[in-house]
């Protein structure tokens, strides 16, 4: 069994920085691809950013130029660095990794960014 642990959400202001991390309780070496999803209220979740094993990343068009994911896999963990926030990004973040057939996903990490 794995386990996914979000952490770094936060009340910012619109404008500000906040980093959120995932940690894994197993390793993270192998996993190809790895994300960060977010589900705004009332809203369905949508994929925000994903790394591959090789580093090369995705991210969704409203979050380019803002936002960084990483990971580090000696420590089992992936980031998500989030710069310039603005209202619209307030949503709860989730993490998102597969090991073998098997879908994880973490509790979730509020973050609330105001005006």
């Amino acid at each position: 069994q794995v386990q996914l642990v979000e952490s770094g959400g936060g009340l910012v202001q619109a404008g500000d920085s906040l980093r959120l991390s995932c940690a894994a309780s197993r390793s993270i070496f192998s996993i190809n691809v790895m994300g960060w999803y977010r589900q705004p209220p009332g809203k369905q979740r949508e994929l925000v950013a994903a790394i591959n094993r090789d580093r090369s990343s995705y991210y969704t068009d409203s979050v380019k130029g803002r936002f960084t994911i990483s990971r580090d896999n000696a420590k089992n963990t992936m980031y998500l660095q989030m710069n310039n926030l603005k209202p619209e990004d307030t949503a709860v973040y989730y993490c998102n990794a597969n090991w073998g057939s098997e879908n994880y996903w973490g509790q979730g990490t509020q973050v609330t960014v105001s005006s």
